[in-house]
C-alpha cells in the first residue's frame, strides 16, 4: 500500500498547498486534538496564520473504542454516529455513560491544552478546521456543529486523507470540505502514514506555544513597519 505521508508534519505541509488560497484571508487554523495539532500546525506557519485547539472527544465503541459511535465537542454538542449505533445494536444508554466519562476528558484537555489563554475569536472569520485524517468524521462533525454557533464568516474542513463517504457527510456542516487525498479502499487511518505514533500532550503544547511566540513577533514588525 501506497503511504503518502511520512508523519503527521509531512501531510501537514502537504496540506497547506491546498490551502494556499485562503492566505488573504487571514484564517485562523484549529486542530483537533491531539494528532490534528502537528498538521494544524504546519498550515498555520504556511498561512502565517495563528493556531488554535477545539477539543473533541470522540466516542468510542466498547470493546472497539477505534470506532467511533459519535463524538462530544467544546460547547456541549453531541454528534452521533447513526449507522454504527444500528448496526451493533447499541442502547442510548451506553452512548449516554461513554459519553459523560469523556465530558471529564475534554475539560481536562482543554485546562491543559488552553492554559489560561482564551479561545481565538471566530466571529466573522474565515476559520479552518483541521484533523489528520477521517475515518468516519464523527469529531470533525461534532466540532463543526459546535463552531458553527460562534458565526464564522467562513467555515471550512481541511484533512490530508479521507475515506470517500466520511468526506461526503461534511458537506452538510462546512462551507467547503477539502479532503486531500480520497481513496476507495480506506480500511484504517494509520496505515497511510509510515509514521503514525500518538502524538502527547506535551507535543500539543509546545506546538500550540511556538505558534504564539511566532505570531507575536510577526504582530511586532507589522506594528513597526506601520
Amino acid at each position: 500500500m501506497d503511504q503518502p505521508f511520512h508523519d503527521r508534519r509531512d501531510a501537514g505541509r502537504k496540506l497547506a498547498l491546498e490551502l494556499q488560497r485562503f492566505r488573504s484571508q487571514e484564517p485562523l487554523v484549529f486542530g483537533l486534538p491531539r494528532g490534528g495539532v502537528p498538521v494544524a500546525f504546519e498550515v498555520a506557519q504556511h498561512l502565517d496564520a495563528p493556531l488554535d485547539v477545539f477539543v473533541v472527544r470522540k466516542l468510542g465503541v466498547p470493546g472497539h473504542e477505534e470506532l467511533a459511535m459519535g463524538a462530544i465537542a467544546s460547547g456541549g454538542a453531541l454528534v452521533l454516529n447513526r449507522d454504527v449505533l444500528e448496526y451493533m445494536h447499541i442502547p442510548l444508554a451506553i452512548v449516554e455513560d461513554v459519553a459523560q466519562r469523556e465530558a471529564s476528558e475534554l475539560i481536562r484537555c482543554e485546562a491543559l491544552y488552553r492554559a489560561g489563554v482564551p479561545l481565538e475569536p471566530v466571529e466573522g472569520r474565515t476559520v479552518i478546521l483541521i484533523d489528520d485524517g477521517l475515518a468516519t468524521g464523527a469529531t470533525m462533525r461534532a466540532a463543526l456543529s459546535t463552531l458553527r454557533l460562534l458565526s464564522p464568516a467562513r467555515l471550512v474542513a481541511a484533512v490530508p486523507i479521507a475515506a470517500p463517504a466520511a468526506c461526503a457527510q461534511l458537506h452538510d456542516h462546512a462551507d467547503e470540505v477539502i479532503c486531500a487525498h480520497t481513496p476507495e479502499q480506506f480500511r484504517a487511518l494509520g496505515l497511510w502514514y509510515k509514521n503514525f505514533e500518538q502524538t502527547g500532550d506535551h507535543e500539543v503544547q509546545a506546538l500550540l506555544a511556538f505558534n504564539r511566540r511566532r505570531m507575536a513577533v510577526l504582530a511586532e514588525r507589522s506594528r513597526k513597519a506601520g
